[in-house]
């Protein structure tokens, strides 16, 4: 698949020398967490991102001409234990989160535009400790993982009271469903 990248972020690339970042959001019910991989505050895209430095770990990226929903992981290890419980309480499945990719020049100034690499919905948040701190690591799916989900909603008179009760839209389907009409004979 190919990307739409700027002329300068394109040169960046065919230099020898690459310096690259990695940017994460993730949607909160406290709020927006934007970290990235320098080691300190950045602003990018009009937003505020927290360095996290080597402590933000990555799982692998597949991007493939296949349709298929291929999700990766988002780690922060060296997290105190008493943050542990926030990032529990914090976690809901089903929000959203991206990651992109960008090159700094050598002042660490972010070359124009960097890549969204991923975008997905939070699936499983899984932590490791040890004793002192531990490691955090989210699971996100992509969209494409809902094609496989069954849906359990019909369109029958008892799917519309669970979703709208008193609602008498499909009071009459089952007694119309087997019904022949003949449409446009004399």
């Amino acid at each position: 698949m190919s990307r739409d990248i700027t002329t300068e972020l394109a040169a960046a690339l065919g230099t020898g020398e690459l310096r690259p970042a990695i940017f994460f959001e993730g949607e909160f019910p406290s709020g927006m967490v934007r970290i990235w991989t320098g080691p300190t505050a950045i602003d990018w895209d009009g937003k505020s991102w927290t360095g996290v430095g080597v402590l933000l770990g990555l799982g692998t990226l597949e991007e493939t001409s296949d349709v298929v929903a291929a999700g990766t992981t988002v780690s922060l290890s060296g997290v105190p234990l008493d943050l542990v419980s926030l990032a529990i309480n914090e976690a809901r499945q089903g929000s959203p989160g991206r990651i992109w990719l960008a090159l700094l020049t050598e002042d660490r100034q972010i070359i124009a535009d960097p890549v969204q690499a991923f975008s997905g919905r939070l699936d499983v948040p899984e932590i490791a400790e040890d004793g002192q701190s531990c490691r955090i690591t989210i699971s996100y799916e992509n969209r494409l993982i809902d094609l496989g989900v069954a849906r359990s909603w019909r369109y029958t008179h008892e799917s519309q009271q669970v979703l709208h009760p008193g609602d008498r839209g499909f009071e009459h389907v089952t007694a119309i469903q087997d019904q022949e009409i003949t449409w446009g004979r004399g």
